[in-house]
């Protein structure tokens, strides 16, 4: 019925968005109390140039990418095309703010005088960066413009969300290895003596650690996945009739 309210969430779903959403707000504000406290803060012009590089990675590469994965979970009963284009917006954002932190660190590499691309952790982060680039121009392409057959999106989507997870994984592994690196380049003699800039920085990695296992049990939860609307299966019947030349009552994939 059209005046029928929709579905209550699965039990325990809204609980555990809530907690990743206090677990994100707060590495985000331990990322800028570290660098506010103990490394000068942040600006463009200025030594502190490369501070803006972690302070867009955690906030772009996990707090935002991690949102955008949740959104098929948060908004369950919203139209399907409106859900992709939340989706599509939340990654590319994170892009354009993770490409700002790649921007600041290139930058203050070369005004130091320090060379780049040597380190794992570059490697990783640039890995991620990039990889995480072409899937959401892949996602565009196959989900949100038109072009792509049913069986093709069908074909491609299992991937798309395996490799989702993975990046995700991977960018947080990033972010390990770059707070481990910019300690002991900036405290290594005294990182040993349980410092409170190094404790500060220990806790940041433990909160992008917890963030990625509480949206990750949230991702991998079957029971927790959107159901697909009433009008998305009919509209989705169609579809494959018209890309693939079928009957509506030949069965759907």
């Amino acid at each position: 019925m059209d005046g029928a309210p929709p579905p209550a969430s699965p039990a325990g779903l809204s609980a555990y968005v809530v907690v990743s959403q206090l677990l994100g707000l707060t590495l985000l504000t331990t990322t800028g109390a570290w660098l506010g406290r103990y490394r000068g803060g942040v600006a463009w012009h200025s030594l502190l140039q490369f501070n803006v590089h972690p302070l867009c990675m955690v906030l772009g590469m996990v707090f935002l990418q991690g949102d955008a994965l949740l959104v098929y979970r948060v908004f369950r009963h919203e139209a399907k095309r409106s859900t992709k284009a939340l989706h599509a917006l939340l990654h590319g954002l994170a892009l354009v703010i993770a490409l700002v932190g790649i921007v600041a660190v290139f930058e203050s590499h070369r005004t130091k005088g320090i060379p780049n691309m040597y380190s794992l952790h570059s490697w990783c982060g640039m890995a991620a960066f990039v990889l995480y680039l072409l899937q959401w121009l892949l996602g565009c392409g196959f989900f949100l413009l038109p072009g792509a057959s049913f069986s093709l999106r069908s074909r491609y989507k299992p991937q798309h969300v395996f490799f989702g997870i993975a990046l995700f994984a991977l960018s947080i592994a990033a972010c390990l290895l770059g707070i481990t690196e910019m300690l002991l380049f900036n405290i290594r003699d005294s990182y040993s003596q349980f410092v409170p800039e190094g404790v500060l920085a220990n806790t940041l990695g433990v909160l992008l650690v917890a963030f990625g296992l509480v949206v990750g049990y949230v991702l991998t939860r079957d029971d927790w996945k959107r159901p697909p609307l009433a009008e998305e299966l009919a509209l989705s019947m169609d579809f494959k009739t018209l890309t693939e030349g079928e009957s509506p009552g030949g069965g759907s994939q």
